[in-house]
């Protein structure tokens, strides 16, 4: 009869350091959850129209908000809503068809990234296009993020010329 032996092998475990808190108390992972959840609340509201604060409470008892960067997710939310108009006006320089015509997700994005490219000088701008992208990639048309690179991009170069410049 074989007996098998248990092999015992030492794990050292690494710490993440995306774990560790940034020095500026803001949680990068809370923030990009903040932005997903505030791309569905202002897509609700585009399709609805409902007013703000109703959509705010429907997404307030949702699972992820608990771990989402809230006050952020309602910045962002409010900001959209009480200035697409303005936000659409700044973006139709760089997008080939009106606002309306654009895909409702895209839209969203485009909105969300255009008010904080103009409002949150402390957000990097790169950091800014990168979520913008990759949240249209995960609940966008096939190539709609090739679209909100492209817009956001241009925008970009106009709105943060000195903090790009100031990268070269």
């Amino acid at each position: 009869m074989r007996v098998r032996c248990a092999k015992i092998v030492h794990l050292r475990i690494v710490p993440n350091p995306m774990k560790h808190p940034r020095s500026d108390g803001i949680d990068p992972a809370a923030r990009s959850r903040s932005r997903r959840r505030a791309l569905q609340a202002v897509y609700a509201w585009q399709m609805s129209q409902t007013p703000v604060d109703k959509v705010l409470e429907q997404f307030s008892h949702e699972q992820d908000m608990e771990v989402a960067d809230l006050a952020y997710f309602e910045e962002l939310v409010r900001g959209v809503i009480a200035g697409h108009k303005e936000l659409d006006q700044a973006l139709s320089a760089y997008v080939d068809r009106p606002m309306e015509q654009i895909d409702p997700i895209e839209r969203a994005v485009l909105r969300i990234a255009a008010l904080e490219l103009r409002d949150r000088l402390d957000v990097p701008y790169r950091v800014i296009l990168n979520e913008a992208i990759e949240t249209a990639k995960r609940f966008g048309s096939d190539h709609g993020h090739t679209y909100v690179n492209g817009v956001l991009d241009q925008a970009a170069g106009q709105w943060r010329a000195a903090e790009i410049n100031a990268r070269r």
